[in-house]
């Protein structure tokens, strides 16, 4: 991504780590060097990123032969206290709108309920 000229650099609307979760959710069998490619990331920054969605309760992954298969865990919170009431699925289905972050929609169902979203990893 080259900054425009007289901008600040070092800083960008969406962090490493939502858009390898959405790569993951829009195939969840995908592969760490398609998203380092598609995220323009080395694969080990992706590694470090799935392990700390992992860590964070955000993601978990099964083997599946010689490949992993995750799934993200879309009812969770977001991460920051200010982002408080959105889930994972809510962030999801807001960046699957849109094709920049890839052309397929994620692997993830909501279910509309009074009170708000209510989702689930497919």
């Amino acid at each position: 991504m080259e900054p425009t000229p007289g901008s600040r650099t070092g800083w960008t609307f969406l962090t490493n780590h939502a858009r390898v979760l959405v790569q993951i959710a829009r195939d969840p069998g995908v592969r760490v060097r398609d998203i380092a490619a598609t995220c323009l990331l080395t694969e080990r920054a992706v590694q470090r990123i799935i392990a700390d969605l992992e860590d964070g309760g955000y993601l978990t992954h099964t083997r599946v032969g010689r490949t992993n298969r995750y799934q993200v865990t879309a009812g969770s919170p977001l991460r920051h206290p200010a982002d408080a009431g959105p889930t994972v699925a809510d962030l999801l289905s807001l960046l699957a709108a849109h094709g920049p972050l890839g052309d397929a929609a994620p692997a993830v169902t909501t279910d509309i309920e009074p009170n708000g979203f209510r989702a689930s990893a497919v």
